[in-house]
């Protein structure tokens, strides 16, 4: 098969029949392809939709969640499904245009990219939406070192090694090419795409997203660097702090044991502000030792953490 194309959606019944429709007409019989459809516990009738043009197109497929659990969690049960040589993953609100289906699949089987990124270079979202995520994708650019100009774009182009390759989870939709980069793939390339206004419904955009977005940031970046490895952060840091604090008391006591030799009036060592504060640092740095360690347990004895609870399926 040559195409997936994974449409996660949550609430879009309206715009649902109009971009199947578009899809099969930009595709035209040109190539094999399955829609897959992840219902992320919609409130409205979108499954109801997605039912009714299942039974009209044998290409789709559908999965419905029992509620909501967000665009990670769509698109890693997405890719458990595809079976395309190349996976395109696609917002069902009709931003995304279905006519850059065919440009992308090109980038991925002749120029042989392991991912290519969608850019949204002219948008047509809120000023704040625009301002918050040139910000954010300037940032991303500075701490991943991957020169994508749009992370969070939602039409993207992968090989499907890519896809079955990596564990997308908790909200790293956006870092996928992290993830990807992370696992060996290293060919990520980017493609100035075509953004249309929301013809319906209302954008899930929020400024919990955008501050969720840096945490992942933060998250995906100590899990690129030390994920399989975390006694190498916890336990220098861990390590630098316990001997810090051990060099500052070993040096109160030893001048301590000095100026009583010597008869020299001196406070008691636990009188002594510095004392308390060697004492701080001492149990930090067990304590970041200890999380480290147990950090490397975790990590060698880890179980699939990517449990959904799916209601229907197609």
């Amino acid at each position: 098969m040559d195409l997936s194309i994974v449409i996660p959606l949550y609430n879009e019944e309206e715009s649902l029949p109009e971009l199947i429709t578009w899809i099969k007409q930009v595709l035209n019989d040109k190539y094999t392809y399955e829609i897959i459809m992840v219902d992320d516990g919609s409130s409205d009738k979108s499954w109801n939709v997605i039912s009714n043009l299942a039974k009209q197109n044998n290409e789709i497929k559908a999965i419905r969640f029992q509620r909501n659990y967000g665009k990670s969690a769509a698109l890693f049960k997405g890719f458990e499904k595809a079976q395309g040589n190349v996976i395109i993953t696609m917002d069902a609100d009709l931003q995304d245009s279905p006519e850059e289906i065919p440009e992308l699949y090109r980038l991925i089987t002749k120029e042989d990219y392991d991912v290519i990124s969608g850019w949204k270079k002219k948008r047509y979202d809120p000023f704040i939406k625009r301002f918050t995520s040139k910000f954010y994708n300037w940032t991303a650019r500075r701490v991943t070192k991957i020169h994508l100009h749009d992370f969070n774009c939602g039409l993207k182009a992968y090989k499907k090694q890519v896809i079955k390759s990596i564990e997308v989870y908790g909200e790293m939709h956006r870092y996928i090419p992290v993830l990807a980069k992370r696992a060996g793939f290293k060919k990520i390339g980017e493609k100035v795409v075509q953004h249309q206004e929301r013809k319906y419904g209302v954008t899930k955009f929020g400024l919990e997203r955008f501050i969720n977005g840096f945490l992942d940031l933060m998250s995906i970046t100590f899990m690129t660097k030390f994920g399989r490895r975390p006694m190498h952060f916890f336990g220098v840091f861990g390590t630098l702090m316990f001997f810090i604090g051990g060099s500052v008391a070993i040096w109160l006591l030893s001048e301590k044991i000095y100026y009583s030799v010597k008869n020299i009036a001196i406070r008691d060592v636990t009188s002594q502000p510095l004392f308390y504060l060697a004492l701080v640092a001492i149990i930090i740095g067990v304590q970041l030792f200890l999380a480290g360690f147990l950090g490397e347990l975790i990590t060698r004895n880890s179980t699939d953490r990517n449990k959904y609870l799916v209601r229907e399926e197609i």
